[in-house]
């Protein structure tokens, strides 16, 4: 059940989140365990560089990540509905830092090294799907479920403004091993705080059965593929999940071309990271304002408008604008993310209770990976044609598959009956 103090914080602005003891505990170990991946990812790029003298095996070191966090998202996710939240949860906290401590010992081969930085990202997308899962337990389903993600989200954001420069800060005072065993205290203390700062809840699927309020076969429940079908299925969840996935392929262009065109237009370094920032901290703000400002009604009437025209701002690149003026845009683009808490609201009152660990499982890997999709894909257009163009066509191609799937969805939620007046049918 949804606490007393849950239901007022749901009254308004971020603040009031923290009175809710358990998301206190909740968010401190997500601040933990982010800044933990930062800044392993710095140390153990730094250290497989200094054992190989390969930029290759270097940058692997730093890329790897991705396809196993693929892997991890599809084959695990079924876990994130079978078992107690707080079991997966602490034991996904424990498995990171016995492979960040198995990086510190000395002679740790470079092969090795690697395969732990593989079993982080495995288990990663089961974390995060099941947290972001029972922030319902913790916060309820309202509009307080929608902040505390939001919130969640801004913190790593932060972690690209702030991780990066903490790390490469460490690593000068540092050896990245000492480093490394940081993260494993980190994952340590987050492991903890989860495991003795939130309460022991029973498995979703195994609730949903019991109470005969199940809506999917035995197979559903225990086979990645038949889960993944039990998401995708539903051709509202469906569409809202594309909302999700597809928009960033196109958004992330610009950062991915950022470095040659900044070369391009003679900007130098600091520009360049000067533009680096911008995208993140207009997101960050974004979300500040919908969140801090807005009626939970206002955000859900704003999704369409902000979705549709939130790739806009990148059609100046068609005339290769000098710094400031791509400043401008890519902070507007961040700003348009704002959005994303009406989705969130959306999503959730559309996902079934026996399926929400499976589904923010699934969402949280497939925007990573669509984000990995839409930087190949930039910089193989790139290679053909200038990158200004790129992004200006980015623009164009995005703003159209956003209208195409506003209007799957328009139609996808007419043909489920009617909805509240936060869902995606609100005037």
């Amino acid at each position: 059940m949804v606490t007393t103090t849950a239901r007022r914080a749901a009254s308004g602005g971020y603040r009031p989140v923290f009175r809710v003891r358990e998301f206190r505990y909740v968010f401190a170990a997500h601040l933990l365990s982010v800044l933990g991946v930062v800044v392993a990812e710095i140390s153990l790029t730094v250290l497989v560089f200094r054992a190989t003298g390969s930029p290759l095996m270097s940058a692997l070191a730093f890329a790897l990540g991705f396809l196993p966090h693929a892997l991890g998202g599809i084959l695990l996710a079924p876990l994130a509905d079978r078992l107690p939240a707080r079991r997966v949860l602490a034991a996904c906290d424990l498995l990171c830092a016995g492979c960040a401590a198995a990086m510190v010992l000395p002679g740790t081969p470079v092969a090795a090294l690697l395969a732990l930085r593989a079993a982080m990202a495995f288990v990663a997308p089961l974390f995060q799907g099941t947290r972001n899962a029972s922030l319902g337990d913790v916060l309820g389903l309202g509009d307080v479920f929608v902040l505390g993600r939001s919130l969640m989200r801004m913190v790593a954001q932060s972690a690209q403004l702030v991780g990066f420069g903490l790390g490469g800060l460490l690593l000068t005072v540092l050896a990245p091993r000492t480093a490394i065993a940081l993260t494993a205290a980190g994952f340590l203390c987050s492991a903890l705080l989860l495991r003795f700062g939130t309460r022991a809840r029973p498995a979703r699927a195994a609730t949903a059965v019991g109470s005969g309020s199940g809506s999917g076969s035995g197979s559903a429940r225990t086979s990645p593929l038949a889960g993944f079908r039990a998401v995708l299925g539903d051709r509202r969840l469906r569409a809202l999940t594309l909302l999700f996935w597809l928009p960033p392929v196109f958004t992330i262009a610009p950062e991915a071309l950022l470095a040659p065109y900044a070369d391009a237009i003679g900007a130098g370094t600091t520009a360049l990271g000067v533009m680096m920032c911008a995208l993140p901290v207009g997101t960050i703000a974004g979300e500040l304002w919908a969140g801090s400002f807005l009626a939970p009604e206002t955000r859900s009437r704003l999704v369409a408008p902000l979705a549709a025209a939130g790739l806009l701002p990148l059609l100046v690149y068609a005339v290769r604008p000098g710094v400031p003026v791509v400043l401008a845009a890519l902070l507007a683009v961040g700003l348009a993310h704002a959005h994303t808490l009406g989705l969130d609201r959306w999503y959730v009152d559309a996902v079934p209770e026996e399926l929400r660990g499976r589904a923010m499982t699934l969402l949280g890997t497939g925007l990573m990976a669509f984000q990995g999709v839409g930087m190949a894909l930039a910089g193989l257009a790139a290679e053909f044609a200038p990158a200004h163009l790129v992004v200006a066509g980015a623009a164009v191609l995005g703003t159209a598959v956003v209208l195409l799937l506003l209007a799957g969805l328009r139609s996808a939620t007419r043909g489920s009956g009617p909805r509240s007046e936060t869902g995606p049918t609100a005037k």
